[in-house]
């Protein structure tokens, strides 16, 4: 091909491509995620704080469902009550969190 019918090529390409640049669509899914129900789930269920000991957890909320660990270093446990997860370094909470609602 010569150059110039190469050249002719490409800038009917694009001119056609931004002619029709205005009419192309996107199109995007919106996912909405209720951020807040959780804030709200947490401030009616009385779950463990942070800090407390595993004797401190078992006398206010009874034997767990499950236990799972202590894993790694430092030691990491799960205890699975029906409506929340209590974790553990050591003996001692480092974060409770609901299950989600089904």
């Amino acid at each position: 091909m010569k150059k110039s019918t190469i050249k002719a090529v490409c800038a009917a390409t694009t001119l056609t491509a931004l002619a029709l640049a205005p009419f192309t669509t996107v199109a995007a899914e919106e996912v909405r995620v209720p951020v807040k129900s959780q804030a709200e789930r947490s401030a009616e269920a009385d779950l463990p704080r942070t800090g407390v000991s595993q004797a401190s957890v078992r006398n206010g909320w009874g034997n767990p469902r499950e236990t799972m660990g202590p894993v790694g270093d430092p030691p990491i446990s799960q205890w699975h009550y029906e409506d929340f997860v209590v974790y553990f370094e050591s003996d001692r909470v480092v974060h409770a969190v609901l299950k989600p609602r089904r």
